[in-house]
């Protein structure tokens, strides 16, 4: 964990700066795409974002769950063939970022960010920037 000020022009200088965002993106979309077959089944979102949303889900019903999953699906995938391809996976993480970026706002904040966050990219892309 390291702490970082940060607001939404750090977001969104990140989404900009084409190269690096589209290496972050490789970077996760990698990681969720465990079988490497270029694209992202109900089943591996689910293994990849499980951990994540332990806390949240503790007190969903199994259909609630697989109902967030499906509902993910009808988002973004595009092309309706069930998975999640690259195109499709930037798409999905540009609006997560926009989402954050709205959320944190103008004003500077503080927060505590893990070393391979999303967030954690942005800050460092701008301090590289800055450099």
């Amino acid at each position: 964990m390291s702490v970082a000020v940060l607001d939404c022009k750090t977001v969104t200088g990140f989404m900009e700066a084409k190269e690096a965002f589209g290496n972050c993106v490789d970077k996760y979309f990698k990681m969720l795409d465990s079988n490497g077959d270029g694209a992202i089944s109900p089943n591996e979102l689910e293994e990849g974002l499980g951990s994540i949303f332990t806390m949240e889900f503790k007190s969903k019903s199994k259909e609630d769950i697989n109902q967030f999953y499906r509902t993910f699906f009808e988002r973004f995938d595009e092309d309706r063939d069930g998975k999640i391809n690259s195109k499709e996976f930037a798409s999905l993480m540009k609006e997560i970022m926009l989402a954050m970026a709205r959320g944190i706002g103008g004003i500077p904040v503080i927060v505590a960010l893990d070393q391979d966050s999303l967030l954690m990219m942005a800050v460092k892309h701008e301090l590289a920037r800055k450099a």
